[in-house]
């Protein structure tokens, strides 16, 4: 039977996410801010299986096809769109993020050179709409290398069985980690510098260990509660987040913050998936579907910000404040709203499509007709080279015998002869 247990814990994880972006109070953001997204490491490291050490291709091929594909058809999507939203008011060059940042309209140049960061290095997305894709150029990352750690720990004498490999894994992950903060470095080639791909090595590290150690790790409530006191202390006294860089104590801090606050929400999600019901059922469904969640709830929260605008009168350009418009006073509960729409929205739209599908199918392509299908793509690209090739031709010898003529006339004009 299915243990549903960690579907709950990214569900929850990842309403968490939405939240920390919802104009939520600070007290509230800087708390969840400590271990939303280090959550969904940890539960990629707990089911990495070392028979992928052997026979990595599967690894490889389902977080190419799970992380990079998705990155780059819905990064390429908003791009095409960037322009658009700005023709329609949902960005502008007034209102942009807390610290002062606007966006502008993309010129050809522009989109050219952010479509190649999308392919090749993961990056150039849209700031604000995509501000969340980072996250999956993180994982991906983060996810080979924790292959090739674990794979060279295997090499080493002394960390052959699993609980070795995982504390090897997790000794190189924090050094490597430690040295690049401690000097100041980028990891060349990566966006960002490589900081987040790195402790999110670290967290794979720490599931990959915690279910080996599982059966001796204290549960129970008064667990939890510990983890809770821990996570209030540390977002008031040492506040830390997965942001692009740290100090040593920022990143002492979201280690310890990261793992506090997976235990946390793993033991929540147990009691949950154990007494089962239409909340549990539903945390499932949205557990099983957040990298939609991740790409689309920052484009979601551009519902709520037009119906907040409308609410209080203000200009309609205060739409494209990043990731959302400010809350008014401590009383204001729009933040809800923005979690609501963050998590539900995208989830209707990929429910809506779905049905769409179902209802008209696609249809099906048998390999013989598919590789005819490829060839006569191939033979028409192939056909439309060739005529370019044909019109250059053409105009290169017609401006070579322009050329001729001209200098045959100067020839000509200047014959002593003619003196």
């Amino acid at each position: 039977m299915r243990d549903a247990s960690f579907s709950i814990c990214k569900a929850i994880a990842i309403i968490l996410v939405v939240l920390s972006h919802a104009a939520a109070p600070g007290w509230m953001a800087a708390f969840v801010y400590q271990f939303h997204v280090p959550v969904f490491f940890i539960c990629a490291g707990y089911f990495f299986k070392t028979e992928y050490l052997d026979n990595e291709k599967p690894y490889i091929a389902h977080r190419f096809r799970g992380l990079y594909v998705p990155f780059v058809k819905w990064s390429l999507l908003f791009l095409c769109l960037h322009n658009v939203f700005f023709w329609t008011g949902i960005l502008n060059e007034r209102y942009g993020n807390a610290a002062g940042g606007v966006l502008h309209p993309y010129g050809w140049h522009d989109f050219s050179q952010r479509v190649w960061s999308c392919v090749v290095n993961m990056s150039g997305y849209d700031e604000f709409l995509c501000g969340a894709f980072w996250f999956f150029r993180a994982f991906f990352i983060a996810s080979i290398v924790f292959l090739l750690f674990m794979k060279l720990m295997r090499w080493t004498r002394g960390f052959r069985d699993e609980r070795g490999l995982g504390w090897g894994v997790l000794t190189l992950s924090f050094v490597l980690t430690t040295w690049l903060v401690l000097e100041g470095m980028r990891a060349t080639g990566v966006a960002q510098g490589g900081y987040r791909e790195l402790t999110g090595v670290f967290f794979m590290a720490v599931g990959f260990l915690y279910r080996r150690y599982r059966e001796h790790v204290p549960g129970g409530w008064w667990m939890a509660l510990a983890c809770f006191a821990y996570l209030a202390v540390a977002s008031v006294w040492w506040p830390s987040a997965m942001s692009p860089r740290a100090d040593f104590g920022g990143f002492v801090s979201l280690l310890a913050g990261g793992t506090a606050g997976f235990y946390l929400v793993y033991i929540l999600s147990q009691k949950l998936a154990t007494a089962g019901g239409a909340v549990a059922r539903g945390l499932v469904y949205v557990g099983d579907r957040t990298l939609y969640i991740f790409a689309f709830h920052l484009l979601a929260f551009k519902a709520v910000s037009a119906v907040k605008v409308a609410c209080l009168g203000r200009p309609w350009e205060q739409v494209g404040w990043h990731p959302a418009i400010p809350a008014a006073s401590s009383w204001d509960l729009f933040f809800l709203l923005y979690v609501l729409a963050g998590v539900g929205l995208p989830l209707a739209w990929l429910a809506g499509w779905r049905a769409w599908r179902r209802r008209h199918p696609a249809p099906a392509v048998t390999p013989a007709a598919g590789a005819r299908l490829v060839l006569a793509g191939m033979g028409r690209v192939l056909l439309l080279f060739v005529r370019l090739l044909r019109r250059l031709a053409l105009a290169v010898a017609r401006a070579a015998r322009s050329l001729w003529e001209g200098f045959k006339g100067i020839l000509e004009a200047s014959n002593p002869r003619d003196e």
